[in-house]
């Protein structure tokens, strides 16, 4: 009883864990008054200021909306992509402001030199559903852009400056309005400044768990739980190695579990932190593999003996349960590494890793067939001798003939 409670409260521990690591905070929270919903989000790193996207590889399309926090009826604001460099000039800016008569302007402009009064022009894209609000110190920019590079990677500038006579004017030279710049990738959410330092909801503040989350998992659905799986299949076979498979099965299958544990925990909050940066069929997967991780290391505490006329019924489940996690297992690690897109190198090693492990199951498949085999052709031998404790009769109790 003991060891059940002490199992119980394991569990609950691991649980309580994961359940705090989704409380974190991130730029989803925000709610726009036009009720639009965008599917990426980043806390740009200078200026107080926010992107929300949608982006779709498909038809090239970007809606965006770019939010300044804490600026006046007095501000301009703007948000561009330079489709050529990093920097300001050839830059292709979205610029809005509030007008003396209280009016919201929204419009194009190209930037052509650092001389340049933001003047209105067309952009080297197509630019369509461009507006902009002011309300409670904070003006947001919205449009939809149809973009021409087929990479996901753009250049970002934003900037802010004071307004004359309804005209941009000049914006400051130095300190954050030099530094609001950097690179966005529209599918992984990634954001840099020149400088290194990364705003990204995915990277700058979840570098750690991305790489606790992969690691963790990787080790644990990918080597462990095999393993423990052939253990548990073959190595029970050899009668000299009982009780210690046993021992060894459940030392790899709960390793498993406990790493598991804290790699799916960092991805949920790996996910919180980037709600935008959304993978269904991953997401949807690894709380399967949760779920029924959590399932079978509960049923231990259930397993009747083994006289027990409920055992068969036991082990079918588990048997079922098991080989379920495995090939769940194995397609998900294979779904996070095509969302991570890793240097080849790294695919390779799962590929070498899965190859390895099901040689060494075929390889053992073939050692156990030969075994049971001899065994069989042994028992027939005896049997046919009349050596199978019958002392010479036959199978009807009668002593065999002597042979010439």
């Amino acid at each position: 009883m003991g060891a059940t409670r002490r199992c119980m409260v394991i569990l609950g521990v691991l649980f309580a864990l994961f359940l705090s690591s989704t409380s974190a905070q991130s730029c989803s929270k925000y709610n726009f008054a036009s009720n639009k919903v965008f599917s990426a989000c980043s806390d740009l790193p200078y200026l107080n200021s926010y992107l929300h996207w949608t982006y779709s590889p498909s038809s090239q399309s970007l809606e965006i909306a770019f939010r300044r926090l804490g600026t006046s009826s007095s501000r301009w604001v703007s948000w561009a992509i330079n489709p050529t460099s990093q920097g300001m000039v050839g830059s292709q800016a979205l610029v809005a402001f509030q007008k003396s008569d209280g009016t919201m302007r929204a419009y194009t402009s190209p930037i052509k030199s650092y001389q340049t009064g933001l003047q209105e022009g067309d952009l080297s894209f197509p630019v369509s559903d461009l507006s902009a609000t002011y309300s409670n110190n904070e003006m947001i920019v919205y449009a939809t852009l149809k973009l021409q590079n087929s990479s996901s990677t753009l250049n970002q500038v934003w900037q802010e400056g004071p307004l004359s006579n309804d005209s941009p004017g000049m914006h400051p030279t130095t300190g954050p309005n030099v530094q609001s710049m950097g690179t966005l990738n529209l599918l992984s959410g990634e954001s840099k400044t020149p400088a290194g330092a990364s705003s990204s909801k995915l990277k700058a503040k979840n570098a750690s768990p991305l790489i606790i989350h992969g690691v963790l998992n990787a080790v644990s659905l990918g080597i462990l739980i095999p393993l423990g799986a052939i253990i548990a299949r073959y190595v029970k076979e050899f009668p000299l190695a009982d009780p210690a498979w046993f021992y060894l099965h459940v030392t790899c299958q709960l390793s498993a579990f406990i790493l598991g544990v804290a790699g799916f925990g960092a991805g949920r909050r790996l996910g919180s932190q980037s709600p935008g940066i959304t993978y269904a069929v991953h997401r949807g997967l690894g709380i399967s593999l949760f779920t029924l991780a959590l399932v079978q290391v509960s049923a231990l505490l259930i397993r009747p003996k083994k006289d027990h006329k409920w055992r068969s019924y036991w082990n079918c489940y588990h048997y079922l349960v098991g080989y379920g996690i495995l090939g769940i297992s194995i397609a998900n690690i294979s779904k996070g590494l095509d969302i991570l897109s890793p240097k080849k190198k790294w695919k390779r090693a799962y590929i070498g890793i899965l190859v390895t492990l099901a040689s060494l199951a075929l390889l053992l498949e073939v050692i156990i067939w030969f075994l049971k085999r001899s065994k069989r052709s042994a028992g027939a031998d005896k049997w046919s001798h009349g050596t199978n404790g019958t002392n010479g009769l036959n199978g009807y109790g009668e002593r065999k003939p002597e042979t010439v």
